[in-house]
């Protein structure tokens, strides 16, 4: 749930702290007052877009900051992707969240304490919280929401197999395009295969080798040196070890170390010191020792044959001519040839591999056709136990002869999509499957069943998308539910069987309700308020808890406007009493 909500610097809000609570949450207000900016902050700080107009100019930036405890499989998932991420939790558990949008529209986020992308936020969200206030419902009127509604409804085993459609459909299209795109430009595909080839053909005849042009211009730079890395070697090799030509009695390194190690050792007897600088000699001795044979090794193997230095050169120009086509370097070139072999193998026009993709497309087509089915199939089982749960739920919100229909239909072909055959009659098919599916409403009884958005109202499309939630609430989803003033245009027993509704969400959920009805307002288990102040030179607001007497003013201030009314204040009284009844397990 999310604990703390601070506000500092977002449209009228200055600087203020929704302490929130479990349970159902209400915000209240005057119009104008700033409750929209609460619902603002925490779309905000779940990775919604920024909007650098609702900034007060001072101080210039606006900051969203929030506190969630999380529990259940909810926690590990947000803490480990957390966590992967860089951030990690409080000491008693809790995630901090922030958010800062500055007056030019520059936006920053941090996650458990870490600097993160605002998606990061998006993320947690997701996971989180669900926002539902008036553009919701009209995103409810679109059929691709109304499908992924009754997916979502259906359950996990109905999700497994859309995700078994979708991976088969993909592989399917894949090959379907790839087919249609081959026989389309098979001119262009020739063209492109044949310089490819030409390419290819001249790199096989070159045969480059990883890091063979570095090794080459080590070696060139050897043959062209050959004499002064003869003499060179040569000199050090005689300074270190002595050599058949030299005076024996002229002395070497190996020789002054021997003749130091004797001296050491005549009088290690005498002071261990020089016994040990003896030991030290003698490892000094067999390294030079080593380092003569190395020498003896190299003199060996230089080589300064010009037919050698030429063949390394036709070499090097043979590699530069490729370097100058195809890539900066050697390893370039083999990475080039790669890719060309690959280029080619889809280029590739030829019957046999015509038959074979157009072969493998019919098996998956007959694999998505089957899938689609089975996905219809589910979704017409679902589509009644669905309609089935919203319309008892509307039945206990003031509309009880409206019932909801579900119907699942077959896609109409000639959309830009493929089609199938699927249950026997041909269907476009698209990524989520060869159904339309729509919600109709008959909002009373002899009354034609319609669409949604031509059947019902601005109340009743309220109440139809609570119902929908609290159906959704009893298989699981995100632990936070946000109500935007989905009440808009209910009122009296309606108006109660919200708040009822509400409630009853809020046993299982944090609930955040922004609204204008003392009715569902008397059900919250907190109340808060946002007040404007208008006393100085610019207008503010802020949020605070309301309670017993202070709560029954200002649902009598909801209920008539006489916030001071004896009679106003008893009838607030009365509904906080039910309300209280109503809740009562």
């Amino acid at each position: 749930m999310l604990e703390e909500l601070r506000i500092t610097g977002l449209g009228v809000i200055e600087d203020t702290t929704l302490p929130l609570a479990g349970g159902m949450n209400v915000i209240t207000g005057e119009t104008g007052a700033g409750k929209t900016m609460v619902v603002t902050g925490l779309g905000l700080l779940f990775g919604g877009r920024a909007d650098a107009s609702r900034v007060r100019s001072d101080p210039g930036r606006a900051v969203v900051e929030g506190r969630l405890r999380l529990a259940g499989r909810t926690a590990a998932v947000v803490h480990a992707r957390i966590a992967d991420a860089g951030g990690e939790a409080d000491d008693d558990g809790t995630v901090l969240l922030s958010r800062t949008v500055t007056v030019e529209g520059r936006s920053r986020a941090h996650v458990g304490g870490r600097g993160m992308p605002v998606s990061m936020l998006g993320e947690v969200g997701e996971q989180v919280v669900a926002v539902h206030g008036q553009s919701d419902q009209l995103r409810l009127l679109r059929p691709a929401e109304q499908r992924a509604a009754l997916d979502r409804f259906a359950g996990p085993e109905h999700e497994k197999l859309l995700e078994a459609f979708r991976e088969t459909y993909t592989e399917w299209r894949r090959i379907f395009d790839d087919l249609a795109d081959r026989r389309r430009n098979a001119r262009e595909r020739h063209q492109e295969a044949d310089l490819l080839r030409l390419g290819l053909d001249e790199i096989t005849r070159v045969d480059p080798q990883p890091g063979e042009d570095d090794e080459l211009k080590a070696e060139a730079q050897r043959l062209e040196h050959a004499e002064g890395l003869r003499t060179a070697a040569q000199m050090a090799q005689q300074c270190v070890a002595g050599a058949a030509e030299v005076a024996d009695d002229t002395p070497d390194a190996t020789a002054l170390l021997a003749m130091a190690r004797r001296a050491l050792e005549a009088q290690a007897g005498v002071d261990r010191t020089l016994g040990d600088l003896a030991v030290r000699l003698e490892e000094a001795a067999t390294l030079i020792g080593d380092v003569a044979a190395e020498l003896s090794t190299y003199l060996g193997v230089l080589d300064a044959d010009p037919a050698r230095l030429q063949a390394v050169y036709e070499r090097r120009a043979a590699l530069r001519a490729l370097t100058r086509k195809y890539a900066d370097d050697v390893d370039g070139v083999i990475a080039w040839a790669d890719r060309a072999q690959r280029r080619l193998s889809e280029l590739d026009t030829s019957d046999e591999l015509l038959d074979e993709l157009e072969r493998e497309r019919e098996r998956l087509a007959g694999e998505v056709a089957e899938l689609a089915e089975r996905l219809s199939a589910a979704r017409r089982e679902a589509a009644g136990r669905f309609a089935e749960q919203v319309s008892v739920e509307l039945a206990g919100l003031a509309m009880p002869h409206a019932r909801i229909e579900v119907t699942v239909s077959p896609r109409p072909a000639g959309r830009g999509e493929p089609t199938l055959c699927v249950g026997g009659g041909e269907a476009g098919v698209g990524p989520d499957g060869a159904d339309e599916v729509e919600l109709r409403l008959l909002a009373h009884p002899g009354a034609p069943s319609l669409p949604l958005q031509r059947g019902a109202s601005g109340g009743e499309l309220s109440r139809v998308m609570l119902a929908i939630e609290v159906v959704f609430a009893g298989s699981g989803g995100p632990p936070t539910l946000v109500f935007d003033e989905v009440d808009a245009g209910v009122g009296g027993q309606a108006a109660v069987e919200i708040g009822r509704r509400l409630a009853r969400l809020a046993r299982s959920h944090q609930v955040l309700v922004v609204t204008h009805l003392p009715q569902v307002a008397a059900f919250a288990d907190r109340h808060l308020v946002v007040a404007k102040d208008t006393g100085g030179a610019v207008t503010t607001s802020g949020v605070r808890v309301v309670e017993d007497t202070e709560r029954a003013r200002e649902l009598a201030r909801m209920l008539a406007g006489l916030p001071d009314s004896d009679l106003g204040i008893a009838h607030a009284e009365e509904l906080l009493a039910v309300a209280a009844r109503e809740r009562r397990p």
